[in-house]
């Protein structure tokens, strides 16, 4: 169920209205929703640039009455574009539904993966994302103690028009990063952020976070990040990728590289991207 200010969808020929989508799932988390929205607002250079979409089960009757009276009243009030979308609940373990309806109903150049856990840290973070409009990276915003991964991840609109999704599993970011690390597409930019998580801060330990399924660490279950079938898929993304690259007169050279074995694909991750080794404790990523 969509409120009645929802965008039409904007196609690859138009011109898209603001420079940064920001996505947000959030269930249950009104003061951390309010927190993590305002440090969004009250570090941007430019409000007119940014549109922000807010996803919440529709049995989450208290959150959703509470952030329309509250939290959609502040921001209507400084001119931001905001559009409120309900859903029947899926959980934690469908987290990538989420985030492909309502990157389906963003308008921008670039899409950024928000959660109600997180605080921007760093002034004019908008217009270091619009920095790069026009190009075609993944953007990654430090965080959990300098992860390779992008966190938070920052991709272009072209993104979702390529594959007509973000992410085929719940582990977004660590789908994305994949992708982005395959086809060495990865940018780092100075927007730092923190994730303000139970297991990172020791704060926030309440039922949304308790409720998390982490489908990872058995590959032979249908189910997981590392089974077979996505591990495809994510190939098949890269692919893809690659050929619009090429399409766009871009150096395709890592790519080709990585598929004929010449080039390791997590060459850059490891040694430019984890610098506390968060990766290597656990072992790189197979191909």
């Amino acid at each position: 169920m969509e409120n009645n200010n929802s965008p039409k969808l904007v196609t690859w020929l138009d011109k898209s209205p603001y420079d940064i989508a920001v996505i947000l799932p959030t269930r249950g988390r009104t003061d951390m929703l309010y927190r993590s929205i305002m440090s969004l607002i009250d570090n941007a250079d430019d409000l007119t640039r940014i549109q922000i979409l807010i996803g919440q089960d529709n049995d989450d009757v208290d959150t959703i009455e509470w952030t329309k009276e509250n939290l959609y009243t502040k921001l209507d009030e400084l001119g931001v574009s905001t559009t409120l979308i309900q859903f029947d609940r899926m959980g934690y373990h469908r987290l990538n539904e989420y985030i492909n309806a309502l990157a389906y109903h963003s308008v921008a150049e670039w899409i950024f993966f928000w959660n109600d856990d997180a605080v921007m840290e760093t002034k004019g973070w908008d217009s270091r994302i619009a920095e790069h409009n026009g190009e075609f990276k993944v953007l990654r915003a430090p965080t959990h103690n300098e992860h390779p991964y992008a966190i938070f991840p920052i991709v272009p609109k072209d993104w979702f028009y390529l594959f007509g999704y973000l992410s085929l599993h719940p582990l977004n970011d660590a789908w994305i990063s994949q992708v982005a690390y395959i086809t060495n597409i990865m940018e780092t930019i100075a927007v730092n952020v923190t994730h303000d998580r139970f297991d990172l801060t020791g704060n926030n330990k309440d039922e949304t976070y308790t409720d998390r399924i982490i489908l990872e660490g058995n590959p032979d279950s249908p189910v997981d990040f590392n089974y077979k079938t996505f591990f495809s898929r994510r190939m098949i993304d890269s692919q893809k990728i690659a050929w619009f690259l090429q399409a766009k007169g871009h150096d395709t050279t890592w790519f080709k590289n990585v598929c004929t074995g010449a080039q390791d694909p997590w060459e850059r991750m490891l040694t430019e991207f984890d610098p506390n080794g968060q990766v290597q404790k656990l072992g790189k990523p197979k191909l």
